[in-house]
């Protein structure tokens, strides 16, 4: 399955597939009818206290990725991932909208993740990571 992130911003195509709002709040200079969702998901949008907090640190992707992990695994947040999950399965393409600016270092990103079953970042995973490990482990016990 192709998943594709956009912005709201941007207009719909008959390639976007399954379209998807997973943001907490729908644009308001955009359009409803403009959006042309199959879903509108907000519990899966980070909470605004995270949101601000990643806003203020954009360096901080790694604890952020973390945070917004652990927040998806409250109630209401699996109810909406197991709906997007069902979506995503009768669909050749998915299309996750988003307000962010950066759509790769978003939550739609790690949405998107997930629903590819990547589940950790390329960079801390990996025969090349363990090997990059091992070494500076062997480095340190000289």
């Amino acid at each position: 399955m192709l998943i594709l992130l956009k912005s709201v911003r941007e207009a719909a195509s008959s390639e976007d597939g399954a379209r998807v709002l997973v943001d907490r709040r729908r644009p308001t200079r955009v359009p409803k009818e403009s959006l042309e969702l199959r879903a509108w998901l907000p519990e899966l949008a980070p909470s605004h206290e995270l949101r601000r907090w990643f806003e203020e640190r954009p360096s901080q992707w790694q604890p952020f990725r973390r945070r917004y992990l652990a927040e998806l695994s409250a109630e209401k947040a699996e109810q909406a991932l197991t709906e997007l999950h069902t979506i995503a399965a009768g669909e050749s393409t998915l299309t996750l909208l988003t307000a962010a600016r950066e759509q790769e270092r978003s939550h739609a990103a790690i949405l998107r993740d997930l629903l590819q079953g990547v589940r950790k970042p390329p960079s801390t995973s990996g025969p090349a990571h363990a090997a990059a490990g091992g070494r500076i482990r062997a480095r340190r016990n000289r």
